[in-house]
């Protein structure tokens, strides 16, 4: 698909020049391709939300102790951190498509060998396998749909957010029905699965042979200035930000269907729950990135949000089976701090090279900071037994969630830092 006509209003005549019509078969590739892109999204978390209604039967099966379940929970964090960090090299190389599809493979058979794991460790290495695929495609679906639908991008990354959050959904919710009708045996229910990511292979593969992607290309625009990041407030704020807003939301995937179950409800209706606060940011994500961006400094969103989340998680300490749906919502809302801070990552830079540096310092940090999180929990669950704990400890991360939402969210820019640092170098 060649990119998009120029069909701006010449500055002479004031009228919209003609623009060549793209042939029928370049059209037909454009919505394969919107189609495969959408595909893809809807992959990138059922490997994490299927699980969670699961956790129990899997646990006992494979005889895993609420500590390894807290490991389990914190896999996502390391893949997403360090295939982060791979995704833009190896995209450089072979380019972004062939990355991607190569993902999708990842997922299909991760997902597919892990049902028949007859251990915890295989178990794990598999779900790592298939993270692999999530994280190197999380990271260069933007990228794709930046380059090949250039006038195109807001309503493909709302195509794209759409879509993720949608899988992030139906996975929760029907993971536990699915399984019943299957026979009850929780390695059909994950397994099941891949077929999701197979059919996103399928849909790649002829998009990947289409576009015949160079290594080369990826990497012809050249170079952006190097920052120095490090150094930069604003950028370790953020990345410890979207670290702790992390830790919550995975911890959340990971345990939240079992607070459920533990104080009560059914498993069908946690994991109901539990596709709550995934549903409740598909309207979110699409108000609140332009709300924000409205705002000079986005610090009245980062209170708000972690208010939410004190609320829910208070509630589900003390009165998780009063008012689950409640809890869900807040615990949700809270969750939102994920759009937020993908916004500011584009707000908080001047330059595109800008915004890419500071994205991948911010979400590789990141996602090494909210590794311990998922682990924590399930060692003091396993120590207390209770939910009392865990919960109280979330509820406290998010005063120094809120104490870096606060410095990031501050309207400046990480390249007038790194100018201030040289200049003060200099003196």
């Amino acid at each position: 698909m060649p990119p998009a006509a120029d069909t701006t209003a010449s500055p002479r005549t004031g009228a919209r020049p003609q623009t060549e019509r793209p042939s029928a078969p370049a059209k037909y590739l454009g919505v394969l391709f919107a189609v495969a892109i959408a595909a893809a999204a809807v992959n990138l978390r059922p490997v994490v939300t299927s699980l969670g209604p699961l956790l129990d039967p899997v646990r006992a099966d494979l005889g895993m102790s609420s500590t390894l379940a807290g490991l389990l929970a914190a896999v996502p964090a390391l893949c997403f951190a360090l295939f982060g960090f791979l995704a833009p090299a190896a995209a450089r190389r072979i380019g972004p498509i062939a990355v991607i599809t190569a993902g999708m493979g990842a997922i299909t058979a991760g997902v597919l060998a892990r049902s028949f794991a007859g251990g915890t460790a295989v178990f794990l290495l598999l779900t790592a396998l298939a993270l692999a695929g999530v994280a190197v495609s999380n990271v260069l679906l933007p990228v794709v749909i930046k380059r090949y639908f250039p006038e195109k991008v807001g309503p493909m990354i709302g195509l794209y957010s759409m879509a993720l959050s949608a899988g992030t959904a139906l996975a929760a919710l029907v993971s536990v029905p699915l399984t019943s009708a299957l026979g009850g045996d929780w390695r059909y229910g994950l397994g099941v699965w891949a077929g999701l990511g197979a059919l996103a292979l399928v849909l790649w593969l002829p998009v990947l042979i289409a576009k015949r992607e160079r290594g080369e290309r990826a990497g012809s625009a050249g170079a952006p200035a190097k920052l120095p990041i490090t150094r930069s407030r604003t950028a370790w704020a953020m990345a410890g930000y979207f670290g702790l807003q992390a830790t919550g939301a995975y911890v959340v995937m990971g345990f939240l269907s079992k607070i459920f179950q533990d104080s009560g409800i059914d498993k069908g209706t946690s994991g109901a729950l539990l596709a709550v606060t995934m549903v409740i940011g598909v309207p979110v994500s699409f108000v609140l990135p332009n709300l924000a961006a409205r705002r000079g400094d986005q610090r009245l969103f980062v209170v708000v949000l972690a208010s939410f989340g004190i609320a829910g998680y208070a509630g589900l300490a003390f009165a998780p089976a009063g008012a689950p749906w409640v809890w869900a919502v807040l615990v949700g809302l809270s969750n939102c701090a994920f759009p937020l801070v993908l916004t500011m990552i584009g707000l908080r830079a001047r330059t595109a090279g800008g915004v890419a540096q500071l994205s991948v310092f911010a979400q590789g940090v990141g996602y090494l900071i909210s590794i311990p999180g998922p682990i924590l929990v399930g060692w003091i669950y396993q120590a207390t037994g209770r939910w009392y704990g865990p919960l109280g400890f979330l509820a406290l991360l998010l005063v120094p969630q809120m104490l870096f939402g606060l410095r990031a969210a501050r309207a400046r820019h990480i390249e007038d830092e790194a100018v201030h640092h040289a200049e003060r170098v200099r003196a």
